[in-house]
This record gives structure tokens, sequence and C-alpha cells, in this order.
């Protein structure tokens, strides 16, 4: 079953299209009982989609709670990593949902100021969002979080560095506040200290966009979308090695041999299958032997591995494990903001050591070094990126050492 990506919910900007297919009824009934907002998103377990999978009504309940004059929702819609192209598809095609469920979150946390974060490269995105907020602002329904509130509503776009550091939650805020992301150490969270000291509300913009679709519907319905012990749909961004990349919307729990050899029309050129890149190129690699694994949080993280933002980088035989692996960490090294010397000069070091071994230049000590860095680098930055650098790298020596070994100099 479709939710976020059902043909009722790609209106684009027109908002009376979004509320004549059954858009608007979350946030009635939301506007009904506001107390009854956070214990049905606990009842109907949504987690965070952008990557971390925290229980969505632990944050909001967070958020709430605290003792201030103001609060912020922040919709992050940064989405800069590798393989991950679910954001931009919702905020260009489905706003109004999206819009609706930061609305709810207003709602549920008593929030004055609501910014949709978006990557500035999408421009059909911004121009979506931009038009969308203005039609919420001329409607009844924004006007009654207001009045249930108690205080006026400020809503607005607001475009990100479209750096990737941009999209970490500390990094998010410190954009908004109009300075350089630079990511920030933890505690304070946002959600105790954020925009301008603020308690800060920073979803992922799928997390928000089911939520209006959980408070129409109700928590049972939700969870009767998942398969096994998961709970609702999940949005798959997949590519590489295979014959339909694309998004595709399955119920949380779908087996990644489904979504690769099904909905992905299985591998490309009918090569055989040699791994995936799950949750994007800073996790865990996944074999062969894991193809029947379910992809939801629980279930990967058994695995060693994590859903992350649902992304899944398809790589068949014939395809350089070392070289993907050489790219994603160019990457990461490239969009290092270089507060933490480790990260910067460690991925970088990292970066170069790949590029030496890809481009037939490995030196002997080299993989010895890539197990040091490996080892040493998770834990020493302010922010997950060079730890999900250290990850893929570890994960691809451990499980693809014969590459690695067969670019080294031979005696």
């Amino acid at each position: 079953m479709r939710v976020l990506t059902d043909p009722a919910c790609r209106t684009g900007a027109d908002l009376a299209a979004w509320l004549a297919g059954g858009g608007g009824e979350g946030l009635a009934r939301a506007l009904a009982d506001p107390a009854g907002i956070v214990p049905t998103l606990e009842r109907a377990g949504l987690r965070g989609l952008g990557g971390a999978g925290f229980p969505t009504h632990r944050k909001w309940a967070t958020v709430a709670a605290q003792p201030a004059p103001e609060r912020w929702v922040l919709c992050n819609g940064n989405e800069d990593e590798p393989g991950t192209f679910k954001d931009r598809f919702l905020l260009a095609e489905t706003p109004h949902q999206v819009i609706e469920g930061a609305l709810i979150a207003a709602l549920a946390v008593h929030a004055s100021q609501l910014v949709l974060y978006v990557n500035p490269r999408e421009a059909a995105a911004v121009a979506a969002c931009r038009a969308a907020l203005a039609a919420w602002e001329a409607h009844p329904l924004a006007a009654a979080v207001t009045a249930a509130t108690g205080q006026a509503l400020a809503l607005r776009v607001v475009e990100s560095s479209g750096l990737y550091i941009g999209g970490e939650e500390s990094g998010a805020v410190a954009s908004v506040e109009g300075g350089f992301p630079f990511p920030r150490l933890k505690p304070p969270f946002p959600a105790e200290q954020g925009v301008h000291g603020a308690p800060t509300l920073v979803n992922n913009v799928e997390t928000l966009a089911h939520v209006p679709h959980i408070l129409r519907h109700g928590a049972d319905w939700y969870r009767g979308l998942g398969l096994g012990e998961a709970v609702g749909t999940k949005l798959y961004s997949l590519s590489g090695d295979v014959l339909r990349p694309g998004l595709h919307e399955l119920p949380m729990g779908t087996s990644l041999r489904e979504l690769v050899f099904v909905h992905g029309g299985g591998m490309l050129a009918g090569r055989p299958f040699k791994a995936v890149f799950t949750g994007g190129p800073s996790n865990t690699l996944l074999m062969a032997a894991d193809l029947d694994v379910a992809l939801d949080f629980d279930s990967l993280r058994a695995r060693g591995s994590r859903l992350g933002t649902g992304a899944m980088i398809v790589v068949g035989e014939g395809t350089s494990i070392l070289r993907k692996t050489a790219e994603y960490v160019s990457f990461f090294a490239n969009n290092s903001c270089g507060q933490c010397p480790p990260c910067k000069i460690g991925t970088h070091q990292v970066a170069r050591i790949l590029e030496r071994l890809d481009t037939g230049a490995g030196r002997p000590g080299d993989l010895a070094a890539l197990a040091n860095l490996s080892h040493m680098l998770p834990g020493s930055g302010r922010c997950g990126l060079v730890d999900g650098a250290a990850t893929v790298l570890a994960s691809s020596l451990a499980t693809f050492r014969a590459e690695y070994e067969a670019a080294l100099p031979r005696e």
C-alpha cells in the first residue's frame, strides 16, 4: 500500500487539491485533541526516518516539556548524501503532507516558528514549498493552530547551505541562525537548546509526511502497514546496478531480495548480486547471504548495519568495491567542515590511500594504515561524518579484503 506516494498526495503546491483528497483531516483531528497527538505517535511506533530511527514521540515530548517562551519546528530537507533522493521528491511533489505534518508538530509542541529547511540545489522543491506555505498561511486551519497555541505561528522556507554537514541537526540549527553549518557538541540537543537557544524540534521530511496520515487513520492502521514487527511504510531510494532504480514506497520490513529483484527488476545485465551499501554509503555493507534480511531498523541493526535514510546502493559482480569505497570516502573528506582535525585530516588520509590503491599505486603498508585509521577515527568528530567514513572503510576491508590485497604491488 502506498501512503506518501499515493497519487492523491502528489498535488504539488495546489492546496485545494490536497484538501479535496482528504488532506487536512489529520490536522483537524489533532486540533480536536491536541493532548492526544504525542500518545498517538507513540502507539503508532513512528520513528525518525532521516537516519537515526529515534522514537518520534520522545523527541516531541522533550521539546513540549521545555520551559521556554518560544519553540521551533525545523523540517530538515537538506538531503545531500549519495544515493538518497526521497526528500526532494516529497518536497517537490507532495509538499502539503509535509507541511500538514509540521503544523501538527507545531501544535503538539506549541511552536511559534516553523521552518522548511530545503537544499537550494533542489529548485523545484524550494519553489513548491514557498508556494505551498503561502497557501497555508491564508487558510483557516493554520489560523486554528495559532488559536490553539495562543501565539502566532511564523511559516517560512530557509534554504540550506547545500553542504552535507548542513543536514546534521545541530548544523541545520546553525544554518537557520544565519551562520555556517558547523555541527555542535551535544548535549545539549536541539530539543533542549536549538535555534537561538530555543527548544527546537528537528525532524526529517519523511518523518513529518507520515504524521497527518497517522492522525487521520489512527495508530493501529499505521502499525498494520508494516511487516513482522516493523510498522508503517518506508521510502527506499534504490540505485546502482539494478534494472529499475528509483524511489519505492514499500511496507517497512520488506526484504532486500524483494526490493532488488522484484521492485528493482533484478541486476543490471544479469550480473550476480555482489553487495549493497545500506542506508547510504556510511554503513556496513551487506552481502548475498543477507538478501533475505528485512529492511527495517531492528533487523538491519542485528546484522551489524543500519537502515539509515533507506538508500540502497546495489553493487553487481564486476563493479569494484574498492573504487566505490574510494568515491564515498572522498565525498566525506571533501565535506568535512574542518572543525575536528582527526576528521578533516583522517578522512583525507584515507581518501588518498584508497585513491592510490585504486589507481595501481598502492604501497605495502597501505592496508595496515587503513586498518589503523578505521579503528582510530570513530568518535573523533562532533558529528557522524568521520564515523560514516570509518564504518564503510572497515566494512569493505573486512568483506572484500581480496580486492584490497589484489591492489597491492606484487613482490
